[in-house]
């Protein structure tokens, strides 16, 4: 999961909520704790988002400078750990707290990216 950048990176992930728990989850993710949203504005989680379907599919995303040490940052945390504790019955399928259990899903399409590269491109001169 390495990256170290000069521009932060997007992440995404996905997890699998309990459909019945799906509410409960929305109205815990609706007030996070301060010292838990101090914990990861601190540790690199950029633009941190979390999408939830009523099926309980759950995705999450940001931006990071790097993952791994972001990641590393919240394991170190002890209020990590009690959110996690916390949040791990909402779960389907998971051993382990979710921010070790989460499914990367790859990028396949940046328009900002894909629109600054063909925009730099080399264009051939006007005639006059």
């Amino acid at each position: 999961m390495a990256s170290t950048a000069t521009q932060p990176l997007p992440v995404c992930f996905r997890l699998r909520v309990r459909p019945e728990l799906v509410d409960a989850y929305r109205e815990r993710h609706a007030a996070v704790w301060p010292e838990m949203l101090e914990a990861l504005e601190a540790t690199g989680w950029l633009d941190y988002r979390i999408f939830v379907a009523d099926d309980g599919t759950c995705i999450g995303t940001f931006r990071t400078l790097d993952l791994d040490a972001s990641l590393a940052g919240m394991a170190a945390r002890e209020v990590n750990a009690r959110w996690q504790a916390e949040m791990q019955p909402f779960f389907e399928g998971l051993e382990r707290p979710a921010d070790e259990s989460f499914e990367l899903i790859p990028l396949a399409f940046d328009l900002d990216a894909q629109l600054a590269a063909s925009r730099t491109e080399s264009r051939p001169e006007p005639r006059s």
